[in-house]
């Protein structure tokens, strides 16, 4: 593939030319399984090119979180060689966990059986916003006590520090639950016709549910921040 604007070869295609300084593509688009990630390359409504990497993975634990963390690297080193301006991505979490820990970009969640076809339909549609507040500024409302703690805290914080969290309102304590042994849990729930969603903590016998003020427009695109709030909370240790 040669680039758009100077004609220059390219090493791979969709990839920004060094020679003119110029972008080939707008978007990435990875579709990530375990063994195998798939990069589609769109300019505007154009697919430009399609990449392949794939991976053979490990059984034994240690060789397993080698074999991730470099597979996710190939990943990543394919993202960055196009210097695109959104990435979407769709597939493993644990792929796409480690990919997005080794780039610069934002990472948009995409569903759909057809993930590229999707970020088709949705071009002139608004992005998420990001959201640049300090975490600890995103905490409002008139109820300032939360259960748990430090752990409450810090549960709190995970979903604070989320780029698209506008804002955390917590609610009021219900102490009349049923009584767990497990200590403090935390779950975000399904997201409402505006793409807001409730933090659920639970400590004991107390409950107390938080309203998350999202950049979400719609339900669908709430589940996409939902879902990464969820999975921050399991790698926090917060959730079963």
């Amino acid at each position: 593939m040669d680039c758009g604007r100077c004609g220059t070869p390219l090493e791979k295609p969709g990839d920004y030319c060094l020679t003119c300084n110029t972008a080939n593509c707008d978007t990435v688009v990875a579709v990530l399984d375990r063994d195998r990630a798939t990069l589609t390359m769109l300019d505007d409504e154009e697919v430009v090119a399609t990449t392949t990497v794939t991976t053979i993975p490990e059984d034994g634990e240690e060789a397993k979180v080698v074999e991730l963390r470099n597979f996710a690297g190939l990943v990543a080193d394919e993202i960055r060689r196009k210097r695109p301006e959104e990435v979407y991505a769709a597939g493993d979490r644990d792929v796409l966990r480690e990919t997005r820990a080794q780039v610069h970009h934002e990472f948009y969640r995409v569903a759909g059986e057809d993930p590229v076809e999707r970020v088709l339909e949705r071009r002139g549609e608004r992005s998420l916003e990001v959201v640049e507040t300090p975490p600890r500024e995103k905490l409002g409302g008139s109820h300032s006590t939360l259960i748990g703690d430090r752990k409450g805290r810090r549960a709190i914080g995970v979903v604070a520090d989320h780029p698209h969290v506008k804002k955390v309102i917590p609610g009021p304590i219900d102490a009349g639950g049923m009584g767990s042994q497990k200590g403090l849990r935390a779950k975000v729930t399904r997201a409402d016709a505006n793409g807001n969603v409730r933090l659920l903590l639970r400590d004991g016998s107390s409950v107390q549910e938080n309203r998350i003020v999202t950049t979400a427009m719609d339900k669908e695109t709430g589940e996409f921040v939902r879902e990464d709030l969820n999975e921050a909370l399991r790698e926090a240790e917060l959730q079963d």
